[in-house]
């Protein structure tokens, strides 16, 4: 038997070499642990950027909804100010930038924060609602009354900008009689009422024991008066006066058919058609229009409304007086439209005089064709032309109840409808007996509908009067 010997100093060899293991796996270890840490530092790092951004991007959303619910209040319920000259002064606050007075010892007097939050609320139960300036503001918004864009028997219109920028077109009412002070009223309870891009729209008004005024939008290419029969008669294509007369119709048939209280104008005629900046038109001058309940639109006539030669033969007598008169007045401008020429003009032969009886003949004879190159108008343009004639000589019958509706005829003029042989318009200048509509009956929608089909005994309806004698309008 033999034993293996080994020395102490082999032990210890073999001990240093656990500890030199040891030692490896608990570097091992740190090394380990350490990476974790880095990752776990790093982890945390981008879980709080993740989580700031996470939060800025929520503030963010917050504010921007904040901005636009305040956007969502309307235009006039908002405050504005600035410093550009000749503009509204910031001791008034403004809605829109326009102007409204606060009494004196008023609580929000001096606090706008306050003010605006009133008008929030106000806006939200009574909106467009026209407001009223004081003189103080219209010296201001005019810069006391330096630019005059027209005039009339009404007074002066004058050029102004509210403190936002925007032009105005205020119109100044000289005479403080009962006459113009109704008038006044007809227009701020019609047109106020009402917004349309087919109608001139009204910022407000001034009512004052020395100071009348009615403040509108300003626009910028004046009266289709101007473009007819004015210097710029030529410049006009027929493609956009047919676009005109669209326009028009279409913001009386609101007037007519679409607003709460039917709204009858009195006084269509070109002077009274706005032309903006894009040529669209705006009705404009509420100054005789009247509101009518759509279950009651019928009145007498107990004195003259409307400009003679426009208004219908029922607004000169003394008979019923219903929207149809509107309808008759477009018809009359729908011929100086085609014309670009007065309605009646003595300058030219007797049988071309007055152009709505020129037109009916030369239809009568099947010459539309050569009335309308008498009239200069463009081999392109005919077909519209000739579908504006038809169109008028059914505005102007005689009788309310065969005139269409705006509706109708903004259909009329697109094309929509194919348009029959209009009947002869012209039975208060022959000797036939009047057949105007009863007292009561509402006329409120085409009894007939004859000008969208083939009348019967269409010989009947378009027997000729060679004795007929022609009133001039006046």
């Amino acid at each position: 038997m033999s034993f293996r010997f080994s020395p102490p100093w082999t032990q210890f060899s073999s001990f240093d070499g656990f500890q030199t293991q040891a030692q490896s796996s608990f570097d091992q270890f740190n090394q380990n642990a350490n990476s974790a840490m880095k990752w776990a530092v790093i982890g945390f790092t981008v879980h709080g950027l993740v989580v700031t951004a996470a939060f800025l991007a929520i503030v963010y959303a917050i504010i921007e909804c904040l901005k636009k619910a305040g956007e969502a209040i309307p235009a006039y319920a908002q405050l504005s100010s600035s410093d550009k000259d000749h503009k509204a002064s910031d001791s008034f606050p403004s809605i829109n930038g326009i102007e409204v007075v606060i009494p004196a010892g008023s609580t929000v007097q001096g606090s706008k924060a306050e003010f605006a939050t009133m008008e929030r609320f106000l806006s939200s139960i009574n909106r467009e609602k026209p407001i009223r300036f004081s003189p103080e503001q219209l010296d201001e918004i005019t810069w006391n009354y330096s630019t005059i864009l027209g005039s009339g028997a009404f007074g002066v219109v004058y050029k102004g900008e509210l403190s936002n920028g925007e032009h105005v077109a205020v119109k100044v009412i000289n005479s403080l009689d009962m006459g113009m002070e109704e008038q006044l009223k007809a227009e701020v309870s019609t047109i106020g009422r009402t917004y349309h891009v087919n109608l001139v729209r009204l910022y407000g008004f001034c009512f004052h024991h020395d100071k009348r005024a009615l403040v509108y939008e300003y626009v910028e290419n004046g009266s289709l008066n101007n473009f007819l029969f004015g210097s710029k008669n030529q410049d006009m294509e027929m493609e956009k006066l047919h676009k005109i007369a669209i326009g028009t119709a279409k913001g009386i048939a609101y007037l007519h058919e679409e607003c709460q209280q039917r709204i009858i104008h009195y006084d269509i005629k070109p002077e009274n058609v706005l032309l903006d900046k894009k040529l669209e038109p705006k009705v404009a001058d509420f100054g005789l229009a009247k509101l009518c309940s759509r279950e009651n639109n019928v009145s007498v006539n107990k004195h003259f409304r409307g400009t003679r030669g426009y208004a219908a033969p029922e607004m000169w007598k003394p008979y019923p007086l219903t929207h149809k008169c509107d309808v008759y007045s477009f018809g009359i401008l729908l011929f100086e439209i085609v014309g670009r020429r007065r309605h009646f003009d003595s300058n030219y032969s007797e049988s071309q005089q007055w152009f709505p009886k020129w037109t009916w003949d030369m239809f009568e004879n099947n010459e539309l064709s050569i009335m309308l190159s008498l009239c200069a108008i463009e081999e392109k343009d005919k077909e519209k032309a000739e579908r504006m004639l038809k169109v008028a000589l059914w505005c102007v019958q005689y009788s309310p109840d065969d005139r269409p509706l705006m509706s109708t005829l903004v259909k009329m003029l697109e094309g929509e409808i194919e348009i029959s042989p209009p009947p002869f318009p012209f039975q208060n200048l022959a000797s036939a007996k009047p057949n105007l509509t009863p007292l009561g009956n509402t006329a409120d929608s085409d009894t007939t509908a004859s000008w969208q089909t083939e009348a019967s005994g269409e010989s009947g309806s378009r027997t000729k009067h060679k004795t007929l004698q022609i009133e001039k309008p006046t």
